[in-house]
């Protein structure tokens, strides 16, 4: 069993959902010696979020945003947690629903995404600034 780790820094992307799997892809290079295994890739952030969907038609991405801005709306009263801005805790909420990290079957040294499958950043902040992500794959050489 072998095992690679590599942090990455993801430059700064406007709120949204925004594709990453090539940037993954090429912070861990040693994926492709792997046979077969898993890949996590994480986020340490509690303001963005992770997930894995529609890697070809945009507007995938951009409904998305409109639903999740519909579903956690900003400027609710109720909010406590507002010392950052009006997108400050509903950052938080859409990133607890979609989670900080995805895991990736490892297949003949590439990711086994289907056809139409990419990781997503879902950054959440009208300006959440660079994204820290923590790449881990184990498997068979």
């Amino acid at each position: 069993m072998n095992m690679y780790q590599q942090a990455i820094q993801l430059r700064a992307r406007p709120r949204g959902f925004h594709l990453i799997t090539d940037e993954v892809l090429q912070a861990l290079p040693q994926l492709r010696e792997l046979k077969t295994g898993m890949c996590q890739v994480f986020i340490q952030h509690t303001s963005a979020s992770l997930t894995i969907n529609e890697n070809a038609d945009p507007t995938v991405r951009a409904d998305f945003e409109m639903y999740f801005n519909k579903a956690v709306p900003e400027n609710d009263p109720d909010y406590l947690h507002d010392y950052e801005g009006s997108d400050d805790m509903p950052a938080h909420l859409k990133a607890a629903m979609l989670g900080s990290s995805v895991m990736i079957p490892v297949r003949n040294g590439r990711l086994a995404l289907g056809t139409w499958q990419g990781i997503y950043l879902c950054e959440h902040r009208n300006h959440g600034g660079n994204r820290s992500v923590v790449v881990t794959a184990w498997g068979t050489v």
